[in-house]
């Protein structure tokens, strides 16, 4: 197998690697200061008196400092799949590591695939919170400029997604040196804040934080649903692992990401002990008056640089749920010819940008976006703690105590933010929930559609060898060249080659039944991508083996088979492909509405000549109906 980066890199690569983990893996929670202490105050209805003050910073340090650098930096992080990260990942190993209990298999792929559509939810909350709260900075800098706050977060997010379909290397460049000025600027904010009243660094001490729930645990609870956003984006220290590789994504967080969320959101406590008044927009009121135009561009600046990384992983999860089955196949275009990573999804670019300006415009303001906010961010969180149980105890093989200890305490803490979160459920919590939830239906319906629709095949399909062996009885005519039949089951007769036989009455000289295989692991390498077993009269049963991160190109894949005896020859190569048409019909299997709605996605998925880049021009689909 391969992985995406070298075990060990020189000073220099690993300078770069920390320095591009800054722009992408820390886009999101670095622009937190933006609004995460703010909508404690306005979201949790805490009082800012000086103890209260105190008490949230204590939280807000404690909280990053468990979950992002005990949790996801120290555990997860361990958890890779062949050096890649990310729920998609998660799920793999999980659902690997139970697949001879099949009940356990099969919740646990269920809770993966709910985890994997909420993401899409927290995906729609992110660009919109991030960039209006940069942009209500003009209300600081110029207050008469109020108006134009909703039109210009529009017109920014507009650009952001209309020129995704250029790729972003160009782009991504710039996203590290941008994110380490933004990081210098966080420190810069905080430090003066911090040496007029050093006093605030008290609220280091946990027990700051402790009594602040004992005195009001109530409020202490209600506040712990926008405490929780000062961690937001901490899932994509583990989605981008493959990216950066661990080590350079460590040194970032200790050396440059927590320090400066520390200075700056201690600076702005400290700000608010003196000034209660603040609590309006605390972080633009730290920066002297010349410098809040300026700092309302590089925040900009910064909120685009996070909510771009995100609009990639979308990309990224999206393909991965693709090749593993969990989606429908859709268009997917490369913007770069040497980094296959490097993909936009035109249907995910423009769904998202529907549903984050639908959110703008419905909230208005990042104070309300904030109570859509959290819901979609802790059920990742915990989910992604529960698969690290399955992980750790039945993969690694570690005893039950140790696992039990290593994970409870983080699903302890994952659920009380959680249960937080769920008082801000009719508050504007239901937004992203409802676009998880649909993403999920939409998942599950594909994935049992899938399996009623293989499973009819497997009741209808007649077996290779013995169909071969009957029509070479009385041999059919044979014409030159090769013909490769994609077929979805080894073994079994495709319907395109029967088709082909009833309607042309001819088999060509060579013939290739393939199936294409696709994996829970990120990558298959060459050596292990391609398996052959001969049938006689020059045909082949071919299996190609792919990973979730592998681009599926077939044509590449059997010139493996060179030398080995089958001509393929480019121009003399041609693709038989089945395309079913889906009839939903009345009886077992999913309810009448689901049938169709996987008709439907069935019908308007991308051509699977597409998907698996077979050359248009060698492409012969023949169509069949089938019932389910």
């Amino acid at each position: 197998m391969t992985t995406a980066h070298p075990q060990r890199a020189t000073p220099r690569e690993l300078a770069a690697l920390t320095l591009g983990a800054l722009g992408v893996v820390y886009g999101d929670i670095g622009t937190s200061p933006l609004y995460a202490l703010k909508e404690v105050f306005h979201a949790g209805h805490v009082p800012t008196t000086p103890d209260n003050i105190l008490g949230v910073l204590s939280l807000i340090f404690w909280t990053m400092t468990v979950i992002v650098s005990l949790k996801y930096v120290l555990l997860i992080l361990r958890a890779d799949n062949n050096g890649e990260g990310g729920l998609i990942a998660m799920l793999a190993l999980a659902t690997h590591a139970v697949r001879d209990r099949p009940q356990l298999y099969q919740a646990l792929m269920g809770v993966g695939m709910f985890g994997t559509a909420i993401f899409y939810g927290d995906g729609v909350i992110t660009p919109a919170i991030s960039v209006l709260s940069a942009i209500e900075g003009l209300e600081v800098a110029a207050p008469s400029l109020h108006h134009f706050v909703l039109p210009l977060t529009l017109i920014v997010l507009t650009g952001l997604f209309a020129v995704q379909r250029f790729g972003t290397g160009g782009i991504g460049k710039a996203f590290g040196p941008v994110t380490l000025v933004w990081f210098g600027v966080l420190v810069a904010l905080g430090l003066p804040h911090i040496a007029d009243n050093p006093g605030v660094l008290v609220a280091l001490n946990p027990l700051y934080a402790f009594n602040f729930f004992a005195a009001q645990p109530m409020v202490a609870f209600i506040g712990l649903g926008a405490v929780v956003l000062c961690v937001t984006g901490g899932e994509a220290l583990y989605a981008d692992m493959g990216h950066f590789g661990k080590q350079p994504i460590r040194i970032a967080w200790y050396a440059f990401v927590m320090p400066a969320l520390v200075v700056n959101y201690f600076g702005q406590g400290a700000m608010l002990l003196k000034n209660p008044e603040a609590i309006e927009n605390p972080f633009f009121l730290m920066a002297p008056k010349w410098a809040a135009l300026p700092l309302v561009f590089l925040a900009t600046a910064a909120t685009v640089i996070a909510s771009q990384a995100l609009i990639t992983a979308a990309f990224s999860v999206t393909r991965q749920a693709v090749q593993l089955g969990l989606l429908p196949r859709m268009r997917i275009v490369h913007t770069s010819v040497r980094d296959l990573g490097q993909i936009y999804v035109p249907f995910v670019n423009w769904g998202l940008y529907v549903f984050i300006v639908l959110a703008v415009a419905l909230f208005k303001t990042s104070t309300n976006l904030a109570s859509a906010y959290g819901i979609a961010v802790t059920l990742d969180m915990t989910i992604t703690t529960i698969m690290t149980f399955y992980v750790i105890r039945h993969g690694w093989k570690y005893p039950l105590w140790l696992c039990l200890m290593a994970t409870g305490f983080f699903f302890v803490i994952d659920i009380a933010f959680f249960a937080s979160n769920m008082l801000k459920l009719f508050g504007g919590g239901w937004f992203p929930l409802v676009i998880g939830i649909a993403m999920f239906t939409l998942m599950l319906t594909w994935k049992q559609g899938r399996a009623m629709m293989s499973h009819r095949l497997r009741d209808e399909a007649i077996d290779l060898p013995s169909f071969l062996g009957a029509i070479f009885v009385n041999p059919p005519v044979r014409v030159a060249g090769t013909a490769v039949f994609l077929s979805a089951e080894p073994g079994l007769t495709p319907n395109a080659l029967m088709h082909n036989l009833k309607h042309n009455k001819v088999l060509h000289e060579h013939n290739l039944f393939v199936t294409v295989r696709h994996h829970d692991i990120p990558w298959v390498s060459f050596d292990q991508r391609i398996s052959m077993e001969s049938l006689g009269h020059d045909c082949w049963q071919v299996m190609l083996n792919f990973g979730f991160k592998n681009e599926p190109d077939v044509p590449q894949a059997l010139q493996l088979l060179a030398g080995r005896g089958v001509p393929l020859d480019e121009m003399d190569t041609s693709y038989f492909l089945s395309r079913d048409i889906v009839m939903p019909t009345i009886g077992d299997g999913m309810s009448l509405w689901r049938e169709k709605l996987f008709a439907n996605m069935h019908r308007n998925a991308a051509a699977a000549a597409d998907f698996l880049n077979l050359p248009t021009n060698r492409v012969v689909e023949l169509g069949s109906k089938v019932e389910i």
